[in-house]
């Protein structure tokens, strides 16, 4: 069922908001001069309209920093009032949200950690209950879109319409350059179902190391998000909690410029003919690849008839393995990745089978 949401424009709540919008701020507010020294430098750039902060940090294990709480709102309130920048920070429960709207914090964010969780997600909900406040909302921390849009939905029952999105990557399975998995096509997926949701690009804890963050910037800028949330610190390489993705104010400003921003489209008449052409030739090579792949799963069922008739399993491993092998040495001569290869012939393979597991079901109801 695809959700209904009323949310507002971006430039309805967000003050000039050029493309990118940008959010930068430490990962932890961890004393007042560090925290107002780093937004002196981040507001010296011209670029950052939202200085983010954590005031409360859900760590994997216990006495860790865990933030210093209420005191670090004091000192958002600071930097409000001389830089002039809106502020947001992270809220977990009930009364992070209600000390936040007393110190006047101007864009909450639910956390990956509290995302997951729809019991956590409610309860600030109902503290949120009318308020008019924007609200941006990260994804969880396991690859779910359901989940995502349901804290959305949560949020949004309370009455908050000022609505955005955080992207910020998804923990992995095993070893990765990334801190935590891109998963682009989830978050494609989410503004292909609330198409009117903004997009924030989290592309410090996508990528956990300040050397790929220009890499994931950008790539979030070709995939037309509307902004990015960078951590920005003082010193980072003293910073209490990741230290490692955490750049300079300096840092950040040659990083912002190093990035190129695009168009969403463009209306010229030539422009316009040419990518329809191009699109028309794709329609074309799409229904010949959903005709090819037909008549190969109506192969993969007559196969499974033949091994149903013999008493011969599914799965022939050696089989697999010969069909892998081989279509990953031709993808890669024809230019194809290896890892789109692979994942296609993982989804084929994986119909296969299942078509002819029903064909092994029926024999047996039979």
């Amino acid at each position: 069922m695809k959700p209904e949401l009323n949310i507002q424009p971006i430039d309805t709540w967000m003050p000039d908001p050029q493309k990118p919008v940008i959010i930068a701020g430490p990962c932890s507010a961890e004393n007042a001069d560090q925290v107002m020294t780093t937004a002196r430098g981040i507001a010296r750039l011209g670029k950052v309209k939202i200085f983010r902060a954590g005031i409360w940090k859900p760590r994997t294990r216990p006495n860790s920093f865990e933030g210093v709480g209420e005191e670090g709102l004091k000192w958002l309130k600071d930097v409000k009032e001389e830089t002039g920048m809106l502020l947001t920070t992270e809220v977990a429960n009930a009364e992070h949200v209600e000390l936040c709207l007393k110190y006047g914090i101007d864009i909450l964010w639910v956390g990956a950690r509290t995302t997951v969780n729809p019991f956590s997600v409610q309860n600030i909900a109902d503290a949120l209950k009318g308020v008019d406040v924007p609200v941006m909302v990260k994804n969880p921390i396991n690859p779910d879109l359901q989940l995502w849009i349901g804290a959305l939905e949560r949020i949004h029952g309370a009455g908050i319409t000022k609505l955005a999105a955080i992207h910020r990557g998804f923990s992995p399975f095993e070893k990765t350059p990334f801190r935590n998995v891109p998963k682009w096509e989830l978050a494609i997926e989410m503004r292909r179902t609330l198409p009117n949701l903004p997009m924030i690009c989290d592309p410090s804890h996508i990528a956990g190391s300040r050397e790929l963050l220009s890499y994931v910037c950008q790539k979030a800028m070709d995939l037309d998000m509307t902004g990015l949330m960078i951590e920005t610190h003082i010193q980072p390489r003293a910073a209490l909690s990741d230290a490692e993705q955490q750049v300079t104010p300096e840092d950040l400003g040659k990083l912002l410029s190093s990035i190129t921003v695009r168009k969403s489209s463009n209306e010229s008449i030539e422009f316009r003919s040419k990518l329809d052409q191009l699109r028309a030739e794709i329609d074309k090579l799409d229904d010949d690849l959903l005709h090819v792949l037909s008549t190969r799963m109506k192969v993969a069922e007559k196969i499974g008839e033949y091994k149903r008739d013999n008493e011969v399993t599914i799965l022939q491993l050696n089989r697999w393995e010969e069909i892998m092998n081989k279509r990953m040495e031709i993808g890669q001569a024809l230019g194809l990745s290896p890892d789109f290869t692979k994942q296609m012939y993982q989804m084929i393979h994986k119909e296969s089978i299942r078509k002819q597991e029903e064909i092994m079901n029926t024999a047996v109801k039979a």
